[in-house]
């Protein structure tokens, strides 16, 4: 996430100086928050990597988000209009400040100041969430797989300023991602990396065009 102001300074206030605000612990493949449920959260992962999910009502499950330290997201960010369900799932142990949206206007305690701190930053937490979905529909709408992996890797390289990089996702994961076929997806990285476009070891892309 990029913001203008510290926020590892930001998270640590905001869960000391706030009585509104819950922090709690999740653990691999435990559900942090359903977005059906319609509470309103505004929730910061303080630490770890979660996935936000959808599953239609045949079971399929797609990924429709990947969150990864300071990130933000619930369901204030997402107006549910469909019957599918919307998880946020833990891939490991997560840290997660959570917080009810409605109660931004509402101190917490007398003359508590942070909700004045809160109010002013909020807007450029949520710049920052309207640039990633921004940047995760340019991804998907790319026509060919080798067009959406190419922009996948390029997105981490610039994150990490480094050529080389780690992926966060399983393969199957990738591909869910990236709204493709596993198979067709693992032939794609095969034939980059056959004609030099990258380096495959394990988890580590490296871009060798670049």
């Amino acid at each position: 996430m990029n913001v203008n102001f510290n926020i590892d300074d930001f998270i640590k206030n905001f869960q000391t100086n706030c009585n509104k605000v819950q922090k709690k612990t999740f653990y691999k493949n435990q559900v942090i928050t359903s977005y059906i449920e319609k509470r309103n959260q505004f929730c910061i992962l303080v630490s770890g990597n979660a996935d936000l999910v959808r599953y239609d009502l045949n079971g399929n499950r797609t990924i429709v988000e990947h969150f990864s330290k300071h990130d933000v997201f619930g369901e204030v960010f997402y107006t549910v209009s469909t019957n599918n369900e919307l998880l946020v799932e833990a891939r490991e142990k997560c840290e997660v400040l959570i917080y009810i949206y409605d109660d931004i206007h509402s101190k917490c305690k007398n003359n508590c100041k942070f909700h004045q701190v809160l109010s002013e930053n909020l807007p450029e937490l949520i710049l920052s969430k309207v640039t990633d979905l921004n940047m995760r529909i340019e991804l998907l709408t790319k026509r060919s797989i080798r067009d959406k992996l190419l922009g996948y890797f390029n997105l981490l390289s610039n994150r990490n300023l480094s050529k080389s990089f780690y992926l966060s996702f399983s393969l199957t994961d990738l591909a869910d991602y990236l709204s493709v076929d596993r198979s067709a997806m693992m032939r794609e990285i095969k034939s980059l990396k056959e004609e030099g476009f990258i380096d495959k070891n394990k988890n580590r892309i490296t871009l060798l065009y670049k």
